[in-house]
């Protein structure tokens, strides 16, 4: 059997969850031999593993090996549980790193977070693997991160790029010089304007692609001209309504088929639009590419790196009967995303402790900061999510 169809094999006997998906398309093993045969499994969505989680704790009968074999577990926003089994650089973020120019025994802070999402520790994994040193800084103590970065000659940093603009400003503002060299960067856009800021620093900057339940599904080289699909990982570009593979150069959804023998990824579609690049690129790297980032299929935003979905919302407003109307708000200000929550009150609701409220459940049940207004009215048709960022 070929790798896919041994994988493919290995999630059918161990994955209930899987196996029945692949009993309801009519489909045996044998029937998946090649990337083309993939097209025949309709495309598995977030919000269908959120439902199987929901129906099936904790994995929803997708992990295909004990529990006990698991180094770690998470739950990012959704919520939807990611299992990461114990395996060197299981977010496959080396090559991304290597063409970033990372090497051995460089010191990197590591500007991911570490609660309960697996982006910092997956990023980790990857440098340790390299022979990076990592300062674990995560997102927040910004002053000691930069006191930090200055007293272990810090020259590599994997974060936010909005993140990265707000550390160089903090450092300006305290005195303090850095020496950052290079920066790997992903999971918000990276608008041109930006990525000159921070080259201006004198920084080598390098995009990366990739999901929470994915790992790494694309980064650049030095020629920055697309994101390098990595090896072992199926990446196909589908029709947003039927699934099917669109040929190269067509826009459609990313749909993801990883050679995981633990968790059953196998025609994921992760929500986001992009098309291959068939051409291959002049560094010299093999095999395609991804032409950037171009939106998103279904409702799910996101925001500073993590995804903002309509039903989280509704879930959180349904504890505040108070509210009678309400419509979060993203804006970007000086390439930081800023959220906010624009609520109708019921009358007579007391309007200071509602805000408070709000603000301190926003925390906890979405994971995000967020500014609350009162306003007097919403149109009837509002959205609950209105996006009104630009990426100039």
């Amino acid at each position: 059997m070929n790798n896919l169809n041994t994988t493919i094999s290995h999630l059918y006997a161990n994955a209930p969850a899987f196996r029945r998906r692949m009993d309801a398309a009519g489909l045996t093993p044998d029937d998946l031999q090649t990337e083309a045969d993939l097209a025949k499994l309709p495309v598995l969505r977030k919000d269908d593993v959120i439902e199987l989680q929901k129906r099936d704790p904790p994995f929803g009968g997708l992990l295909a090996v004990p529990m006990s074999e698991l180094r770690r577990v998470f739950q990012s926003p959704g919520p939807i549980n990611e299992p990461d089994p114990r395996a060197d650089d299981v977010g496959r973020w080396l090559p991304a790193l290597n063409a970033a120019g990372f090497q051995p025994g460089e010191v990197v802070i590591n500007a991911f977070g570490y609660h309960m999402t697996p982006a910092g520790a997956s990023l980790e994994d990857s440098l340790s693997h390299l022979g990076c040193v990592v300062i674990p800084g995560g997102i927040g103590n910004q002053e000691q991160q930069i006191q930090a970065m200055s007293s272990f000659s810090v020259t590599g940093y994997a974060g936010l790029p909005s993140y990265l603009k707000a550390l160089l400003d903090k450092a300006e503002a305290l005195g303090i010089e850095l020496h950052l060299r290079r920066a790997f960067v992903l999971a918000e856009p990276l608008p041109p304007s930006l990525r000159e800021e921070l080259n201006n620093h004198g920084i080598a900057v390098y995009q990366g692609y990739g999901t929470a339940e994915c790992g790494n599904l694309g980064f650049e080289c030095e020629k920055i001209e697309g994101w390098h699909i990595p090896e072992n990982t199926i990446v196909q570009i589908c029709d947003i309504n039927s699934g099917e593979p669109l040929p190269h150069c067509q826009t459609g959804e990313v749909v993801v088929t990883l050679y995981n023998t633990h968790y059953a990824l196998v025609r994921f579609g992760v929500g986001d639009l992009s098309s291959i690049i068939e051409a291959p690129c002049t560094c010299g790297l093999p095999g395609l590419r991804l032409n950037g980032w171009q939106g998103r299929v279904g409702a799910a935003t996101k925001v500073r790196g993590m995804f903002l979905h309509p039903t989280q919302l509704a879930a959180m407003m349904a504890r505040f009967p108070e509210a009678a109307a309400y419509q979060a708000v993203i804006t970007r200000e000086a390439h930081r995303d800023e959220l906010a929550l624009h609520v109708v009150p019921q009358a007579g609701a007391d309007t200071v402790s509602l805000a408070k409220r709000l603000q301190e459940t926003a925390r906890q049940a979405l994971k995000f900061r967020l500014a609350v207004e009162m306003v007097a009215s919403l149109p009837p048709d509002s959205p609950p999510i209105r996006d009104e960022r630009t990426w100039d």
